[in-house]
């Protein structure tokens, strides 16, 4: 019996980072959802095709295989049609592209059984924006991850200063509340805290503080 653990929610909220670090701590299996629509709406846009439902996405998908790999530091590799493109999908044009390709259903329907089959096989920390609400609902362990939009947009804009990118706070802080808005209000799998989960807000903590929490929240629930 594998044990799955569903982290939601917004953009911004650190959830890559923090899950990492504990899945490592834990040995547990990585799994970054939002990689896989970043790599959807990277094919879209390498294709031209604008990220709205409509056949050129059904047509992109069905052309499409999107795999999750890790290496041997236990590291996710997102492959697109065979390519690694993790190195492709991490700018704030990508972000934007996955948020709006993650609200047509036919994308998530594509990438459900590809979620679903990782925690069947693996011990899993999960993330994404509806991962105990949808992808797992049975999950033995679900937390719901958020902090302010100005800290969330405050973290984003450090990191992005620091891999040499021209960026500019309030675009950022701007950009961060309109994907809050585009993940709570689509009408598939909107942006909410699952049933039962555990909110942990990280407004006031650092990464390792943030880090050390949900690692507590995990071993006390399992």
């Amino acid at each position: 019996m594998y044990t799955a653990v569903a982290l939601d929610g917004p953009a911004g909220a650190g959830k890559s980072s923090i899950a990492k670090r504990a899945a490592k701590a834990l040995d547990f299996i990585y799994v970054d959802t939002g990689a896989l629509y970043r790599t959807i709406g990277y094919a879209a846009t390498l294709d031209g095709i604008e990220p709205v439902d409509s056949p050129e996405v059904d047509a992109l998908l069905a052309k499409t295989k999107v795999d999750l790999t890790f290496n041997d530091k236990g590291e996710q590799i997102v492959l697109l049609n065979g390519e690694d493109v993790s190195g492709f999908i991490r700018t704030p044009e990508a972000s934007m592209t996955a948020s709006k390709i993650s609200a047509i259903p036919k994308v998530r329907a594509f990438l459900l059984d590809l979620q679903r089959n990782m925690a069947k096989t693996h011990n899993v920390i999960m993330d994404g924006r509806d991962i105990g609400t949808v992808v797992l609902p049975d999950a033995q362990v679900k937390i719901f991850l958020t902090a302010s939009p100005e800290a969330r947009a405050q973290r984003r804009y450090k990191e992005l200063l620091e891999k040499g990118m021209d960026v500019n706070y309030e675009d950022i802080l701007s950009d961060v509340k309109e994907r809050d808005y585009n993940d709570s209000h689509r009408a598939t799998a909107p942006l909410k805290p699952a049933e039962g989960c555990v909110i942990v807000d990280t407004t006031e903590l650092d990464f390792e503080q943030s880090v050390e929490k949900i690692i507590s929240v995990i071993k006390e629930t399992i």
